[in-house]
């Protein structure tokens, strides 16, 4: 990346290799849709996103959900973060107390905050 400011490795694909495998590359045009994918150490494919050329990514919830997907990873899944998390906000203990109840202890407005 142009300036080398980005906080997480990145790639350009010039060969469309790496969109063939995630089934992002369009042979017709030779050309691949954007996209991201968060990828864990084990190599496992925990979130991605694919938008048509139209419309831009948004760079500050990718970050946040790398964040979230760190925090759950480093806790070994004891704690898990609800829609809209940021660092530093609460998060969830997941268990079978939490299945249906999540409403009692997380309000949807925390989304938004």
């Amino acid at each position: 990346m142009i300036g080398g400011n980005i906080p997480f490795p990145m790639l350009s694909d010039q060969n469309g290799e790496i969109g063939k495998m995630y089934g992002i590359y369009n042979e017709e045009s030779g050309t691949e849709t954007r996209g991201r994918f968060i990828i864990d150490p084990d190599g496992i494919v925990q979130a991605f996103e694919v938008l048509t050329p139209p419309v831009g990514r948004n760079v500050s919830e990718g970050l946040r959900q790398l964040k979230a997907y760190q925090l759950v990873r480093e806790t070994g899944g004891a704690e898990v973060t609800p829609s809209g998390w940021q660092p530093g906000k609460k998060t969830l203990k997941p268990g079978p107390d939490l299945v249906g109840n999540v409403w009692k202890e997380w309000d949807v407005k925390e989304a938004f905050e």
